[in-house]
């Protein structure tokens, strides 16, 4: 009798980190249902009127609510992205940003649709030495919106892990 409490003890304490992450694209995050994105074919900026980029007013993001995917709310996920930073450490690191599906996103081109943004916070962080570096991100998504100076995003997540992106060999 003992062990059959213990094992059900066990099964009901085990925490959310002992389960396997699920490995999430960005595209199931966008609802099968969801209209296609159109493409906004107007020019991001133009180039004779600024000095540099950094003048440069933030480009527009197209669908700052975007449809989400309500089932994928407390599913613990592993989703690779890129980082942009939202707050930095003195020591470079990061421990608020968004993870987006592609380089460059929100910082040198417009954000992508909101279902395409992931706006996570970490205890400890991540340096950011280059930007162009992929990483992993594992935690419980939430179907949550969330906004920032950069863009809206449809989901948000504690990361619990953070890990560079490396292609199976």
């Amino acid at each position: 009798m003992s062990r059959v409490l213990l094992a059900l003890l066990l099964l009901v304490t085990t925490p959310l980190w002992a389960a396997e992450p699920k490995e999430l694209t960005w595209s199931e995050m966008i609802p099968a249902d969801a209209p296609p994105e159109a493409p906004d074919m107007t020019p991001l900026h133009d180039l004779s009127q600024m000095g540099s980029m950094e003048a440069a007013p933030a480009a527009r993001q197209d669908l700052p609510n975007a449809p989400v995917v309500p089932a994928l709310d407390g599913q613990l996920i592993r989703l690779p992205g890129y980082i942009v930073p939202l707050e930095v450490s003195e020591d470079g690191r990061t421990t608020d940003f968004l993870l987006v599906p592609y380089f460059g996103a929100c910082i040198h081109v417009p954000p992508p649709p909101s279902n395409q943004i992931v706006h996570v916070t970490s205890k400890e962080g991540v340096k950011l030495d280059e930007l162009y570096q992929p990483y992993w991100i594992v935690g419980a998504l939430q179907v949550k919106p969330s906004t920032s100076e950069l863009a809206d995003a449809g989901y948000q997540m504690d990361a619990q892990k953070i890990v560079v992106y490396e292609l199976p060999e």
